[in-house]
């Protein structure tokens, strides 16, 4: 008599910075059949630390695990306090590193800064647009369908949440000891024009975990699972089968 197989691991998906599930929902069709998959929600959470917390009180013993932006770094948060927990982990479109110290810390601190205070004077929608210009291939400027779509997801969330979630971003530690640390299926991804996150320092992640798979979309920016979704999908399908 055969068999059943093995029930599959749940994959914990964890958005980034003002970000939600709609960053996800154009790769779930691909990922979520036979395979149960769950978004994460920050909350009110100020500190990569908490937001780690938090996704660990409602997670299983034992899962995948995939973020992007913010949302890798509090997977590779999630990896120092429970490495034992996580069966595999995939970095998308990221950093590892703290924030720097003297003028090239304060010129991110600065420029974080007077996006919340547009947000706060003009409303989130009005930081919003500014933001994404940067955030998208340069050709995905005029796509008004994705375009909306990512700035209307950072609609949804407040001034208050983007001040709080800025905080835990400054904050940050350095994750190069947990990338070392790292002894699952391991995938490094981002879009080939991300300039927020650009390919070398994806290289410089992949360079520090064992074994990892780095991969890099094509015509793709910051925003890769929504510019990119069937490319995207597909690696992470990759990854997720890996041995």
């Amino acid at each position: 008599m055969p068999h059943d197989p093995a029930p599959t691991e749940p994959l914990f998906l964890v958005p980034g910075l003002m970000c939600d599930a709609a960053v996800w929902q154009p790769v779930l069709p691909a990922l979520s059949p036979g395979r149960a998959c769950h978004v994460i929600d920050h909350g009110n959470a100020d500190s990569l630390e908490q937001m780690a917390r938090q996704l660990l009180t409602t997670a299983p013993a034992r899962f995948a695990i995939a973020g992007h932006s913010m949302g890798a770094r509090v997977a590779l948060e999630v990896l120092r306090q429970a490495p034992e927990r996580v069966s595999r982990v995939a970095l998308l479109d990221t950093g590892y590193l703290a924030r720097a110290a003297g003028a090239a810390g304060e010129e991110e601190t600065h420029k974080r800064l007077a996006l919340l205070d547009v947000a706060r004077k003009q409303g989130v929608r009005a930081m919003a647009l500014q933001w994404v210009r940067g955030m998208v291939h340069p050709q995905r400027l005029s796509d008004a369908a994705l375009m909306e779509a990512i700035v209307t997801m950072f609609e949804r969330k407040s001034a208050e949440t983007f001040e709080r979630q800025l905080r835990a971003l400054l904050q940050r530690p350095d994750a190069s000891g947990v990338l070392r640390s790292i002894q699952v299926p391991s995938l490094v991804m981002c879009g080939r024009q991300d300039s927020w996150a650009p390919v070398a320092q994806h290289q410089a992640m992949h360079a520090l975990i064992p074994g990892a798979a780095l991969d890099v979309v094509e015509n793709a920016g910051h925003m890769a699972p929504m510019e990119q979704p069937d490319a995207v999908a597909s690696l992470l399908l990759r990854w997720l089968n890996a041995q």
